[in-house]
């Protein structure tokens, strides 16, 4: 480890974490750095000389959430040293849109189609720089594409989808796409967009302009990306000096920051990978029907991570102190991060190493342990044949996706869809961190997985798509596709992991049967799992959510024009006829299975503007609904139970899971996370200075297992829900008897056998007498 807090000792003695341990520093350069804000108590010594104001809600206030950006303070730790930490808040109109000069979140740059030729309506997809790709959904003029340019192909871009187009034509003569702003987001009060944020730069767009006393200047600056937006008649054009000189002022020696400097935080700073690797989780891996299936539940399953952890919160202490941040998903983000200073953004006198993947040269804007960094379904149509959702997915994608233009390359060629062969491309930017002797020449690439499954085991994100392991006899198991749903936080209880388990299972399959659309943009997803690890967020915090989850029918704009989606149409019909709720035009055109064509299309159905179609909502309107045109996922959950005519038995067990959860989401329970703070705030021998001593530790450890055990119990945390205590007696296996029943045993064991009902009915269904 070479930590300045831990010794090699505390390291699982199996040989994979010692070598995950020192490949991660090794890679890196460096020691791992992680940084998280302290809780600010009334003694707290490091807050001694902060704005006494401030009190123990954070900088932010009691309205809002202190926002820690993990794996993006390379320029703070530069500046201030490792015992502080630069935080935001959720209230911010910039919350996690930063630039990467302020080591925020990255937004890609937008492009607009627009190929001034005779006749060209838009341009057609590359598969790779030069290979047309005739039959793709390809995009329009007016059309705003989301992509990068390739720094060893001067002229291309590469976008989220996976495909490639041209900047120019050949001879530089006519331009095909021109940049547009991405500074638009949706602050915009009117709801009116232009470029970044708009799917289609449509010509009534620019009639907007003209009602606004618009110009062909403005469009002007749109497209040198020189626009800024607060309302659609309030154009400015930003000041790139004043900017520059920010960015160069962010880069000093280390200093202690000024009494100003409400957003620097001093820190819990931890340096080895075992302060991340050391936490538990919960983790649920699915079996899918198919592939499609398992990459429709990935992209799905990604959307609903962050709001899954910070509802399962249990992390708030950290090497003996309370961190101002409840779940663990940073810490072991930073604890795993090998990417070299060159990879992280930042200036490098490192020689270029040749065995590194790209280098160690390769920009990589996360670390190993983050967010997923690109949604790979691809959608179908309406008669369910498997289509390119290129548009779709070049909206939600709307993060930088780094890959390996070798795998990528490899894999189009064999034959891999764009969307999936950037995923698998995008894993390949790493270098394997463990290799085990006897495993590397040794094994047969045709009928083994253990080269990419070093990769892909050591990409450890919210969720993880799994191909079926080869057979490698008819014996072996038959494995399918899978998706591991991997963001939960462990619980103190069984119960209440037996509870978050069965709703996730549950939520899979309503999102299936239901035809659910949860997409968002990638950006928003990322911006959700910082705040997901704030102080207290499932009570207090505000998450990006769809706001219509059933498929689009009118349009999904939810502000110019009114949007009734399937559940606003059944709470506001008397007779919940099929007729009544969707329309006759609607219900007319079904298929044999009852299921109409809006449906077949779901989930990709794009509506008049899909930066509507999501909003900010509590965890308890994300649960439980909001208005009449989001239903909840709770009883979403309990509608598919009706739905399959559960059994009385198990719909009880069930039911008494979906309250439990329901009253977490609402506030009246707490979290572990919460319950944990708490106890240690109240106990006799805590200081209020932010600190553990051994006896604080000591009795929460004891605390923790009686509740564990059933044998205490927590109103705040379990409310009316009462935990069996359990016993070892009988916990262990029993040992299978080989002598011979006596005779008289025996006979009592049939006789009560053949008196039970299951018994009975069959003899009487067989006829036998």
């Amino acid at each position: 480890t070479e930590s300045c807090y831990v010794g090699d000792g505390i390291i699982n003695p199996h040989p994979r974490f010692g070598t995950l341990a020192e490949n991660i520093r090794r890679r890196r350069g460096e020691k791992v750095n992680i940084r998280v804000p302290l809780f600010r108590d009334v003694n707290t010594p490091e807050f001694r000389d902060y704005p006494p104001t401030v009190g123990v809600d954070g900088c932010c206030g009691s309205d809002s959430l202190q926002v820690w950006r993990y794996g993006k303070g390379d320029i703070s730790m530069e500046k201030y040293g490792k015992d502080y930490v630069v935080v935001g808040c959720s209230d911010s109109p910039k919350d996690d849109l930063f630039n990467e000069d302020m080591d925020g979140l990255v937004t890609l740059k937008k492009w607009l189609v627009d190929v001034r030729c005779e006749g060209c309506r838009g341009l057609y997809y590359r598969s790779a720089p030069g290979v047309i790709v005739p039959d793709a959904d390809w995009p329009r003029n007016g059309d705003v594409v989301v992509g990068s340019e390739i720094q060893d192909i001067p002229g291309w871009i590469r976008l989220q989808n996976g495909y490639y187009l041209p900047i120019q034509s050949e001879d530089g003569v006519v331009t095909f796409l021109r940049q547009v702003s991405t500074s638009v987001h949706s602050s915009n009060a009117e709801k009116r967009t232009l470029g970044s944020t708009t799917p289609m730069f449509r010509p009534q767009t620019m009639s907007v302009l003209a009602e606004d006393g618009g110009s062909s200047g403005a469009l002007s600056a749109l497209l040198e990306d020189k626009l800024s937006l607060s309302h659609p008649s309030l154009m400015t054009l930003e000041n790139d000096e004043q900017k520059k000189m920010e960015a160069s002022e962010t880069e000093v020696e280390a200093v202690k920051p000024a009494d100003s400097d409400e957003n620097v935080r001093p820190t819990i700073h931890m340096d080895a990978m075992a302060f991340g690797m050391g936490c538990c989780c919960l983790q649920i891996t699915f079996q899918a029907r198919d592939v499609d299936e398992s990459r429709f539940m990935y992209d799905q399953l990604a959307v609903v991570a962050p709001i899954m952890m910070a509802l399962t919160a249990s992390t708030p202490i950290l090497k003996g102190r309370l961190a101002d941040t409840d779940a663990r998903w940073g810490i072991i983000s930073e604890a795993t991060d090998d990417r070299t200073p060159a990879e992280r953004g930042r200036p490098s006198t490192h020689r270029t190493q040749e065995e590194l993947a790209g280098k160690g040269k390769r920009r990589i804007y996360k670390g190993r342990y983050d967010c997923i960094s690109t949604y790979i379904y691809q959608g179908m149509d309406e008669n369910g044949n498997n289509t390119m959702g290129n548009r779709i997915l070049n909206m939600y994608n709307d993060i930088p996706v780094p890959i390996d233009e070798e795998s990528y390359k490899l894999l189009r060629e064999a034959g891999v869809d764009p969307a999936l062969a950037q995923h698998i491309a995008h894993l390949f930017i790493r270098d394997p961190l463990v290799i085990f002797d006897g495993a590397v020449e040794e094994l047969d690439d045709e009928t083994q997985t253990e080269h990419f499954e070093s990769i892909q085991s050591t990409n450890w994100q919210t969720v993880r798509w799994k191909p079926p392991p080869p057979r490698n006899s008819p014996n072996d198991p038959h494995i399918g596709w899978r998706t591991e749903f991997r963001s939960m936080e462990m619980q103190l209880t069984d119960f209440e992991n037996a509870a978050f388990t069965v709703f996730i299972v549950l939520l899979t399959r309503t999102i299936l049967t239901f035809d659910l659309n949860l997409y968002i943009p990638l950006s928003r997803v990322d911006a959700n799992m910082q705040r997901a690890h704030s102080r207290n967020a499932a009570a207090k915090g505000k998450f990006f959510f769809r706001r219509h989850m059933a498929p689009l029918e009118e349009g999904d704009d939810g502000y110019g024009v009114k949007y009734s989606s399937m559940f606003a149409r059944v709470a506001s019909t008397d007779e919940s006829t099929p007729t009544s709720i969707f329309g006759a035009s609607t219900y007319d055109d079904v298929d044999e299975k009852g299921v109409s064509k809006q449906r077949r299309k779901a989930p990709v159905a794009p509506g008049s503007d899909e930066e509507n179609s999501y909003e900010e909502m509590s965890m308890k309107e994300i649960m439980t609904g909001k208005g009449d045109y989001f239903p909840g996922l709770i009883p979403l959950v309990r509608a598919y139970l009706d739905y399959v005519q559960c059994d009385t038995t198990s719909h009880a067990h069930i039911t008494r899971y979906l309250d439990f959860i329901e009253q977490r989401a609402t506030s009246a329970l707490v979290t572990p996370a919460t319950w944990m703070r708490k106890f240690v705030r109240e106990h006799p021998a805590y200081k209020g200075d932010s600190n553990l001593n051994q006896e604080i530790a000591y009795d929460l450890m004891i605390a923790c297992k009686e509740i564990g055990e059933g044998v205490r119990h927590e109103p705040e945390l379990l409310g009316d829900f009462h935990i069996d205590p359990i016993s070892t007696s009988g916990a262990y296996d029993v040992k299978l008897e080989g002598r011979k029943v006596k005779n008289d045993d025996l006979f009592e064991l049939l006789s009560r056998y053949t008196n039970r009902q299951s018994f009975s009915a069959t003899r009487r269904n067989s006829g036998a007498m």
